[in-house]
């Protein structure tokens, strides 16, 4: 059983296509409006079918109230990071702190090089994305004294003034899948941000994946509880009888979900499906459920009163 002990989110990954633009914001007003906790976007810049996902998540926070926003996530090829660690601070003080960054060393390298990016292996891409996440926290790190001055193999900054502060520790959520990128996640990340579709045995994976973040985070010195563990889940449907994960009647999408909280360590659950009517009852009636189980289960149990009486 594992279990890190993080607050539950729930949320939703909405598709942003351009030419639903209307329908895409909507879905995150819904999702704001039925209490969830994160609305997100993947980030596909190369796609010419796609809205920029920077615009539209500086978009999205000017009409929600509550809700969280992030990439799902930023294609830091394409995001030079001290820019990108600017753009994110500045959307989090506009948004009153409802930002957080999901970042990822890049996909699809055709695509980046079309638009002008670096085409990388994938251990460089490991390389360069520390490199980015240390730079985007030094920006971030006004406390600290005197410019930002890095020289990596891959990114390399030369004065750049620190700052703006943002309006909260905006958290840093990496999506990785091969041993590297874990490492890396553990090691420096604050969250964990796959698509269970993506891993190779599912949820049935999940042990052998925390381990390896947990031990990149132990080898680093951090608690592995520091790193949260969020979980993209694409292929989600209510159906009038059980027939997969989170594909079913709710009493079975609240029972996975607060098993994988409860003995798999996952504490964000983010839908997909672009369904106002989905992510309604995900908000209204999956969400309160699933955190009333967790809730109950994570109290500590009442002492025996009968031990030592009489």
């Amino acid at each position: 059983m594992t279990d890190y002990g993080h607050d539950l989110l729930f949320g939703v990954f909405a598709t942003p296509v351009a030419q639903q633009a209307r329908q895409v914001v909507d879905l995150a007003v819904t999702a704001d409006r039925a209490g969830l906790d994160l609305v997100s976007f993947q980030d596909h810049p190369y796609q010419p079918s796609f809205l920029d996902t920077s615009t539209l998540l500086a978009f999205t926070a000017a009409r929600t109230e509550r809700i969280h926003v992030n990439a799902n996530v930023a294609s830091l090829p394409l995001r030079p990071p001290a820019v990108l660690a600017r753009a994110a601070a500045s959307l989090d003080i506009l948004s009153g702190g409802r930002f957080a960054l999901g970042i990822g060393a890049g996909a699809f390298w055709d695509g980046i090089a079309a638009m002008g990016g670096r085409r990388l292996s994938a251990a460089q891409g490991v390389t360069a994305l520390g490199e980015g996440i240390e730079i985007i926290r030094d920006i971030w790190d006004t406390d600290a004294t005197g410019a930002v001055n890095y020289d990596g193999r891959y990114y390399s900054v030369k004065g750049a003034r620190r700052g703006p502060r943002p309006a909260h520790d905006i958290p840093i959520w990496v999506g990785a899948y091969k041993p590297k990128m874990l490492a890396l996640t553990g090691a420096v990340g604050d969250g964990w941000l796959p698509t269970i579709e993506y891993l190779p045995r599912g949820a049935d994976s999940l042990p052998e994946l925390h381990a390896r973040i947990d031990a990149a985070a132990h080898d680093a010195g951090r608690d592995p509880a520091a790193v949260r563990r969020l979980m993209n889940f694409m292929n989600v449907q209510f159906s009038s009888a059980p027939r997969g994960l989170l594909n079913g009647p709710p009493d079975a999408w609240v029972d996975q979900i607060a098993e994988l909280a409860l003995r798999h360590g996952v504490s964000a659950f983010i839908i997909g499906g672009d369904d106002p009517s989905m992510t309604q009852r995900f908000g209204a009636e999956i969400a309160p459920a699933v955190r009333a189980i967790v809730e109950r289960e994570r109290r500590p149990a009442a002492p025996d009163r009968a031990q030592g009486e009489g």
